[in-house]
């Protein structure tokens, strides 16, 4: 009988033709994505998906609007994937916004766009659009918040 020892290898030693490889190409996709301006992009996105008062309180508004009522009926709440869905940017170090999200109602659909600004941690509406393509015949704009340049 051989009683020799068997020598254990750790992960590392095991692992580290494919580990080393994997790890570089991970660390070249994250810095290619942030170098691109992605980064920026999702950080527009992660800000939006937090800051869902700013919906809300538009959705408020635009529920209020008589043309609307008239033409999407009323307003249904938004989700978190609506937002995502849609388009976001921030500028000014994040206290100005300008964001385009699909809104439904009981007659139709729409997009909304707000143009916002951040005053003392309460936003403030510079512009808010309903937008309504389909059916072409309805195709309209209805401001209710118009911007002022």
């Amino acid at each position: 009988m051989n009683n020799d020892l068997i020598k254990s290898t750790t992960w590392w030693q095991k692992n580290w033709k494919w580990s080393v490889p994997t790890s570089v190409v991970f660390i070249i996709i994250i810095v290619s994505i942030f170098l691109s301006g992605f980064g920026d992009t999702l950080g527009n996105y992660s800000k939006a998906y937090s800051d869902s008062k700013l919906y809300n309180d538009a959705i408020k508004i635009v529920r209020e609007n008589n043309r609307v009522k008239e033409t999407l009926g009323h307003i249904e709440d938004i989700n978190n994937m609506t937002i995502l869905n849609g388009y976001v940017e921030y500028a000014d170090d994040n206290s100005s916004v300008k964001t385009t999200i699909k809104v439904s109602g009981e007659h139709g659909k729409a997009m909304l766009d707000i143009f916002a600004h951040l005053i003392n941690d309460t936003w403030s509406f510079d512009a808010l659009n309903i937008r309504i393509k389909n059916p072409p015949e309805n195709k309209e704009t209805i401001e209710i918040i118009k911007l002022v340049e």
